[in-house]
């Protein structure tokens, strides 16, 4: 096929075609099980639709408390299928995936109350929430919180052993945390997550364990739970929205947990009883259905940027022979220049804004300067390509997203050619 057109588009000068199918060599085998996992997954969102008899009146919108607003309750009834729970909270008035472990936590929690993250530090914005970092009026430091963390071990795991010495009785959270975030490590597997849920339940059955859960929907056959998680919560514009619901954000787990939630998001007396879905059910359901596919597409791209990058002496996490259970792509670059390099090449390769130019600077919730390249239908939506690091030590940069394979082999390209003509490689 003749691709000089697009070489000419793109304005990419070295050719990387044999590089780049010689690293696909390499993961055609890990491509057939990611085939067998979206289908497994396909099938479950497909069950949960038929359980639930989706309908097309499930997708008209009302107006003013939102009463005749059907499709909610309907959307929020199929997540509590998909994620084996009592019940789920689904709604557009959800921000972030950060919005909505917030809740999670402003509702469970009573000053005197302890959280303790297992899974070391937390993602940069919740360290902003709890008031570990920043100083942000409202935070749950402000409001009596108390919280601890236990290091992960010299292997970037979870310390299991550390558990009973930490797991206080006036503890009232465990906070893990699945997806890499901004760290070192790899995202944990469902597995991982089990143990250390039953070590903390065998030491203390009353202490809720809470899973944040971005990035890491339908990356393995079950969700964490199913294997004991009380709760969890993530974003609709990342995994699950399937490229398609343009805001919102979840939350699965018991049903008193999900009351309390619903009433700090609403009122007590209101709960999930009102709220708008403002004509979002539809594509927050279509989403949902495109999601395991999209999921499986995510995987690959990251799959084929881990073997090119190895093969090139870089330092990946997840490396390729890993575990995976998130769609993100760390790579250790080493180089702020670099991280640079890598996110405008990221940029120039979207399919909406490919013309600006992303620069680093200071972000809400964050503690160090960020660029982040991302340009897609819907804004920030990281189940889109999309690529983003701080400026700091060790200068990583994290790939996620890419709502098809094709378009992330295009980007791979354009990193290459721009690392080339940088002479990084």
């Amino acid at each position: 096929m003749d691709y000089s057109k697009i070489n000419e588009i793109y304005k990419l000068d070295n050719d990387f075609d044999d590089f780049i199918k010689s690293c696909e060599v390499k993961i055609r085998k890990k491509f057939d099980h990611l085939e067998d996992l979206a289908e497994f997954n396909q099938m479950k969102v497909l069950g949960a639709f038929k359980s639930n008899n989706l309908e097309t009146t499930d997708f008209n919108s009302g107006t003013g408390y939102g009463y005749s607003d059907i499709g909610a309750d309907k959307i929020e009834a199929i997540f509590a299928d998909i994620f084996d729970t009592e019940a789920a909270l689904v709604r557009p008035s959800i921000v972030s995936g950060t919005h909505a472990l917030s809740i999670v936590l402003y509702a469970l929690l009573n000053k005197g109350d302890k959280i303790l993250s297992i899974t070391d530090e937390p993602y940069d914005t919740m360290q902003q929430v709890i008031g570990i970092a920043g100083d942000k009026a409202g935070n749950l430091k402000e409001r009596g919180i108390l919280y601890d963390k236990i290091p992960l071990d010299t292997n970037s795991q979870i310390a299991y052993d550390k558990i009973k010495e930490k797991l206080t009785d006036d503890t009232k959270i465990c906070l893990i945390q699945r997806s890499t975030g901004y760290t070192q490590r790899r995202a944990f597997s469902i597995d991982e997550i089990k143990r250390a849920i039953d070590e903390i339940k065998t030491i203390n059955p009353k202490t809720i364990v809470f899973v944040d859960n971005c990035y890491g929907e339908f990356t393995e056959e079950i969700e964490p739970s199913q294997v004991g998680a009380d709760i969890l919560a993530g974003s609709l514009i990342k995994n699950l929205g399937g490229g398609l619901a343009i805001t919102g954000g979840y939350i699965c787990g018991r049903q008193k947990l999900i009351d309390y939630c619903a009433n700090t998001l609403t009122a007590p007396g209101i709960g999930k009883d009102e709220g708008l879905s403002f004509g979002t059910s539809r594509l927050v359901a279509e989403g949902l259905y495109f999601a395991p596919h999209i999921v499986k597409e995510a995987m690959k791209v990251a799959l084929l940027f881990a073997a090119a990058f190895e093969e090139l002496g870089y330092n990946t996490i997840p490396r390729l022979d890993d575990v995976r259970s998130d769609i993100v792509q760390a790579i250790e670059l080493k180089d702020g220049e670099k991280i640079k390099v890598f996110c405008k090449a990221i940029q120039d390769a979207c399919s909406v804004d490919s013309n600006f130019i992303p620069e680093s600077y200071p972000m809400p919730g964050y503690e160090d300067p960020v660029i982040m390249a991302a340009g897609g239908f819907v804004e920030g939506a990281t189940s889109e390509l999309s690529a983003d690091g701080p400026i700091r030590e060790p200068y990583t940069v994290y790939l996620q997203g890419g709502l098809n394979y094709y378009h992330g082999k295009l980007a791979l390209k354009v990193v290459l050619d721009r690392f080339k003509k940088n002479n990084f490689i």
